[in-house]
């Protein structure tokens, strides 16, 4: 018996609601902008914009990464693994801006990303296994979780 392929509006809403639990860490703990001006960072530093900006493409890609295996494998056949996996990096993608502008704490934070690193690699490596497209989608996720896992080492030393 051959799987029937997903609806349009199903993969349209599994889009949507990926987007939106991703982004939800920017509305359960907005950013201390006035605690956040007080802290040193480098030059290089992209603004907070740029940062809010990329991360929205990136929780995009994201979405259509699943959209992809949706669509191309389907969701019931992904093992457990890969939902575990994806259910860890969700968590620490989240906890990041918790640890960050509640608790304000640079180690943690640096730690946290380290975590959002790693587990994206483990995803994309994951991923690859049912699809390349799908894989290819989250390189961007781990360049700029990497790049970010520096800057945050970079600003907690600055810190100390």
């Amino acid at each position: 018996m051959t799987q029937q392929k997903p609806s349009i509006l199903s993969s349209i809403v599994l889009f949507l609601v990926i987007v939106a639990l991703y982004s939800l860490s920017g509305i359960l703990f907005p950013n201390d902008q006035i605690w956040y001006n007080t802290i040193t960072e480098p030059s290089w530093t992209p603004s907070g914009k740029l940062i809010g900006i990329i991360w929205f493409i990136l929780y995009v890609l994201v979405a259509l990464a699943v959209v992809v295996l949706q669509r191309t494998v389907g969701l019931d056949n992904l093992n457990h693994s890969w939902y575990l996996l994806f259910a860890i990096n969700y968590v620490v993608n989240q906890a990041y801006t918790f640890f960050l502008f509640v608790q304000k704490d640079l180690s943690l934070a640096f730690w946290d990303c380290l975590a959002v690193a790693i587990s994206t690699l483990l995803l994309l490596l994951y991923t690859g296994k049912y699809s390349r497209w799908a894989a290819l989608l989250l390189i961007p996720y781990l360049v700029w979780a990497s790049f970010a896992t520096y800057l945050s080492w970079v600003i907690y030393q600055m810190n100390l």
